[in-house]
């Protein structure tokens, strides 16, 4: 595979949780809202449990399907999409790629801020052994540069760099 086919993918569910802490629901589009995040999300609402915590990359969150498939294969740890506590699932992309580069999914063109480790948290509401089980392979913590709206099926395409 080469590094531009790592930098492409899909997306293969969204969600969004209405509390911190709260059910994820899944949903197949999300209007995205720039500098706030997933309209309907807890985060873009400001009751994310980490809301208070200033910084970047609370607007969205991803994490590689292919992720969750390794951690049951190797850890024997089953959770479900919307259990990782991520807006984005996609496929076919390397999500680590992608921090601190831009990268568009279908109308929206979105920062990489960080990669997303897992937390206690994350283990705490979804299963033991995830925080072990997805360490470097938590995700990407991004912000919205321009919103629009994301659907399951959209592409996720990293925008080339500038050349120096």
């Amino acid at each position: 595979m080469t590094c531009a086919e790592r930098e492409r993918g899909t997306i293969v569910s969204i969600h969004v949780a209405k509390t911190g802490g709260g059910p994820m629901e899944s949903i197949t589009s999300a209007f995205v809202v720039a500098g706030r995040g997933l309209q309907g999300d807890r985060y873009h609402d400001g009751t994310g449990t980490y809301s208070n915590h200033p910084g970047t990359g609370r607007e969205v969150t991803l994490i590689e399907s292919e992720a969750l498939e390794d951690l049951k294969r190797d850890y024997g740890i089953d959770i479900a999409p919307g259990q990782a506590r991520r807006n984005l699932v996609t496929r076919a992309v390397a999500l680590n790629h992608l921090a601190g580069r831009e990268f568009t999914i279908g109308e929206v063109r979105l920062r990489g801020a960080r990669l997303c480790d897992p937390c206690a948290h994350l283990e705490s509401l979804s299963a033991r052994g995830v925080l072990r089980g997805l360490a470097h392979r938590g995700g990407l913590r991004a912000d919205v540069v321009s919103g629009g709206t994301i659907r399951v099926g959209d592409f996720v395409i990293a925008i080339p760099p500038r050349p120096a």
